[in-house]
Order: structure tokens, then C-alpha cells, then sequence
């Protein structure tokens, strides 16, 4: 049983986050964080007792060690010293029996690296880009893909929404132009907003944060054919029974002009300078009350030396929807 307070302290954690937020950021608290949760259930097929996004997923531990030189970016102390990691990989969206065999739907990575000093939180996706730029925009996204009557989305609603609506097609686009990830630990994953990274020295450095794979690997169609809809979680206990799974923690630089208020726009990481923070290590699979116990809030849960976007809406919107989505699953 989850307690009230914690609920509460999430929830205090977001309007206090919220309110040293930028005008642009503090409009994400104009939309209603509880209708959009309830358009992610209702999209998912309102599923009880599961999170809003990543109903579907395998809690894990492992740990974080800073490369040598993290503290240059950062004044974090979790970029000065190891630090145990309690991490979550999921499938997109709200329905637990999602296919892991599908294509345009997001594998998600939560992660909580814990220090005495306070906790380091990212929440991350297997693709470079959010859907949507604002949260008025996520929940109309949401609203036009919930079931009708008949048990389906209406698929002319969806069809004008992303034509006014076109950059809120990129994800899905990026996702099926490749192919299906043969394991949760076998892709990267992207932070999709900008960080701002302050050394000791005070001096600021913006960044995009990508989590790239030691052992990279995707199913053709006819492997992906072959497979159960519900294999990543036998995959993972088969290769961590092997030994661990790897990610560098790597810092995209942005350069003057690179968009840091719109999640859907990406950069060119191929002409981007790049710096390695860490080493990611997932060692074991862990029970699912211990991933269960609190949400993993990437607004609230972030140390001196690491800042989110103040000027993107969809960053704002995460501490108090995650809270919702925390309560509607504990009752």
C-alpha cells in the first residue's frame, strides 16, 4: 500500500518545481494534469492498479560510475563518486498486455540514482523525440486515439490531428522506419529535453543526455514473427544471468540556435560534440514493489549541478501528472 504521504510529497515536489519554472514552462500547469492522465488510461484501454505510461514493465538494480573527468560538466555528486541505481524498463503507454513485438510504441527507461545528497532522476525513451510540444497538445493526442463504441480509435480523427498537427508524427516515424529492439538493453535512449549542466566553477553547459547501449541488437521481421508478444522479461533474466547490461551516459552539446523548448525537434547528433559522464550498469532484476513504492520523478528528484528545461512546458508537466498517475494506481 502506498502511503498518502508520499502521494503528497510528490505532489508538493511538482508545484514547488513548477513555481521556479519560466512563464512558458508554468503554462504546462494550465492543463490539467489529471485529464491527461486520464486520456493516457483511456487510450490504453483503462487498465486499474497501472501507471499511466509504462504499465508494462521489469524494475531492476544496478549502479552509476561517473567517468573521470563528469565533474568538469557537472558539481553533481553523483557525477563525483558511484552511486546504486534503482531502475524500470517499460513499453509505451498504459495497456500491460502491449506487444513487445510492437513497432511505433516507445520503450521507456526510469532510472533513480540515490546520494545522500538527494536522488538524480531521468526518465527516458527509446527514440530522439517526444510526441507532442505542449501538454494541451499531448492530451488532444490522447483524446483522439481513445477506443469508440465499437472497441477502436476513430482513424479520421487521428488522421486530421497529425495533419494539423505534424510534428507530432516524427516519433512514430522515426520508430518505424527501424527496426524492433531485440532486447530492452539492447537500444539507447534519449532524455529528449535539455539539461543544463553546472560545474563547480559555475560555469553552465547545455546538453541533450543520451544513454547508448553496450550491445546494440534488433529482430528482422521474420525473428520478430517468431516471437511471443511478452519476451523482453525472460531476454533480460536470460542476459543478466550472463552478466550485466551496459549504457555510456553521453552529454550532446547544443550549439547556438539548437531548439531547447521543443521536445518533438531534434538535434543533429552527428555534427554535435559529444562528452562520456558515466557508465550505467544494470545487474539484476529486482521485485516489482520496489519500483512500485514511488513514482520516478525526473523534475522534482534532481540534484545542484543538473537542471531540467525552464523553457519546456512538457518537462513542467511531468511532477504533478506522474503524481495523479501515483494515486490512481494506489487505489
Amino acid at each position: 500500500m502506498i502511503r498518502f504521504h508520499t502521494l503528497l510529497a510528490g505532489l508538493l515536489a511538482g508545484t514547488a518545481a513548477a513555481a521556479c519554472l519560466s512563464a512558458p514552462a508554468r503554462a504546462a500547469e494550465e492543463a490539467d494534469p489529471a485529464a491527461i492522465v486520464a486520456a493516457q488510461f483511456a487510450a490504453g484501454g483503462d487498465h486499474k492498479g497501472v501507471r499511466a505510461s509504462g504499465a508494462k514493465g521489469v524494475c531492476l538494480t544496478g549502479r552509476f560510475a561517473p567517468a573521470p573527468d563528469a565533474a568538469a560538466l557537472s558539481k553533481a555528486p553523483h557525477f563525483a563518486k558511484a552511486v546504486p541505481v534503482t531502475a524500470r524498463f517499460s513499453m509505451g503507454g498504459s495497456n500491460p498486455k502491449v506487444s513487445d513485438k510492437a513497432k511505433p510504441v516507445t520503450r521507456g527507461f526510469a532510472m533513480r540514482m540515490a546520494d545522500p545528497a538527494g536522488d538524480m532522476t531521468f526518465v527516458i525513451i527509446s527514440a530522439p523525440m517526444f510526441s507532442t510540444k505542449t501538454p494541451a497538445q499531448l492530451l488532444e493526442f490522447l483524446q483522439v486515439r481513445a477506443p469508440g463504441p465499437d472497441g477502436k480509435p476513430d482513424a479520421e480523427k487521428i488522421k486530421a490531428f497529425a495533419a494539423q498537427n505534424p510534428e507530432t508524427g516524427r516519433q512514430a516515424a522515426w520508430l518505424n522506419a527501424r527496426p524492433v529492439p531485440a532486447s530492452f538493453a539492447g537500444t539507447d535512449y534519449w532524455a529528449v529535453h535539455a539539461y543544463t549542466l553546472t560545474n563547480a566553477k559555475g560555469e553552465k553547459t547545455t546538453a541533450k543526455l543520451k544513454f547508448v547501449a553496450a550491445d546494440k541488437a534488433t529482430l528482422t521481421d521474420e525473428e520478430l514473427k517468431a516471437k511471443p508478444d511478452s519476451f523482453y522479461a525472460d531476454e533480460l533474466k536470460e542476459r543478466l544471468a550472463k552478466g550485466p547490461a551496459r549504457f555510456d551516459l553521453v552529454a550532446i552539446l547544443a550549439e547556438p540556435g539548437d531548439p531547447t523548448a521543443d521536445p518533438t525537434a531534434t538535434w543533429p547528433e552527428e555534427s554535435r560534440k559529444t562528452r562520456t559522464l558515466g557508465t550505467l550498469t544494470i545487474a539484476a532484476i529486482e521485485p516489482d514493489a520496489t519500483c512500485d513504492a514511488a513514482t520516478f520523478d525526473p523534475v522534482a528528484d534532481m540534484p545542484d549541478g543538473i537542471a531540467g528545461p525552464a523553457d519546456d512546458p512538457m518537462f513542467a508537466i511531468r511532477s504533478p501528472a506522474y503524481a495523479v498517475s501515483l494515486s490512481r494506481r494506489a487505489n
